[in-house]
């Protein structure tokens, strides 16, 4: 096995955003080189363009491919070679396609395995729309790319609690997807990446209502699912009204929530901590995470990002790439046996013993 550093795939995400500032004053502290490589996805010429919007001079050797990083620098892959036009806080097709042929690269090398981990830069969540086909957002975008049968689960943390969603829609579309064998599915991922991802040998996982009150969903979906999981083995405990949850720290007492929704879930992670939370990607071999944040328009060019939540990212990602290497190397070449089994006979060789005469 090559002795390198863990080389961390960056795309540049939306070229009207804040992707390169934050990319940048990341890599403004000299102490990020000496925990990992950076492999840029993106563009010299936006790059040096950002540059020397923010006054933020970064220094960065340009390959071609990326076995060709060198430890102790930035490097930078070009991903196209069309001339984009940099408007700050704009929405436009340039900016749009100039991120997903970043992240279309970063993920082919991925396959590849060229690098150890990749973080998602920032793309417009609003209309994301290229001239031949609409941008689906970057979670699904790398979904599709993993296979028809890719099921990514996103996992948000911050310092505090991390969140999976059981749906992605809001209250009604939910209670129209919600099943028994959805919610065991949802936790039995969330309960395999505790382990494998963040290494926690046996982690407890609350599982949050869809209604106010008791109601159908509860009695005949969420309940169910949940005695289902205890079955397995599984620490999943619940359903709890999402109010009271929060409201009385109750999740304290867990290492992961499934909500049943977007805003139940969301909505207090971000009101629990000042710091920006992150995403994980899960269920999938790649090693994915990126910030919670959209290109931020409204401050791109001015100099006014908080690059934490980039460091968060790439912090969280080298976390994941190590705790996978210890979790998975005990089981990659199991012991062979250092005993032999003696064989039992029973009755047979019991009876085979000659009897002593008596005299």
């Amino acid at each position: 096995m090559e002795n390198h550093k863990i080389r961390i795939a960056i795309t540049q995400g939306d070229t009207n955003g804040i992707g390169y500032e934050l990319i940048f004053k990341t890599f403004a502290e000299p102490e990020m080189l000496e925990i990992c490589t950076p492999i840029i996805y993106g563009s010299p010429k936006v790059a040096a363009f950002h540059s020397n919007a923010i006054q933020e001079r970064c220094q960065y050797s340009i390959i071609k491919d990326a076995r060709e990083a060198r430890d102790g620098r930035v490097n930078l892959i070009p991903c196209f070679d069309e001339e984009i036009k940099v408007e700050f806080g704009k929405s436009s097709i340039e900016a749009n396609t100039a991120a997903v042929k970043a992240l279309d690269k970063a993920l082919a090398d991925g396959r590849e395995g060229m690098y150890d981990a990749l973080v998602c830069g920032p793309v417009n969540k609003g209309s994301l729309e290229t001239s031949s086909f609409k941008f689906p957002g970057t979670v699904k975008f790398i979904e599709s790319s993993m296979g028809k049968d890719a099921k990514v689960q996103a996992l948000y943390l911050n310092d505090i609690i991390r969140v999976a969603l059981a749906c992605n829609g809001g209250v009604k579309e939910t209670a129209g997807q919600l099943s028994v064998d959805n919610i065991v599915a949802k936790v039995k991922t969330l309960h395999a990446t505790l382990k494998r991802d963040f290494r926690l040998s046996s982690p407890r996982i609350a599982v949050l209502a869809l209604n106010p009150q008791e109601g159908t969903e509860e009695k005949e979906i969420i309940t169910p699912a949940v005695t289902t999981l205890a079955e397995t083995g599984i620490q999943a405990f619940g359903p709890y009204q999402a109010e009271e949850f929060f409201a009385n720290r109750k999740y304290e007492a867990f290492d992961a929530i499934l909500a049943m929704y977007h805003d139940q879930g969301l909505l207090p992670l971000k009101m629990l901590s000042d710091d920006e939370s992150i995403i994980a990607l899960t269920n999938i071999p790649l090693v994915c995470t990126m910030p919670d944040t959209d290109a931020r328009y409204d401050i791109a060019g001015k100099d006014m990002a908080d690059e934490s939540v980039m460091r968060n990212a790439i912090y969280r990602a080298i976390d994941i790439c190590r705790y996978r290497k210890e979790y998975d190397e005990p089981m990659a070449n199991p012991l062979p046996k250092l005993y032999h089994e003696r064989p039992d006979n029973g009755e047979k060789l019991r009876f085979s013993i000659p009897k002593k005469k008596e005299e």
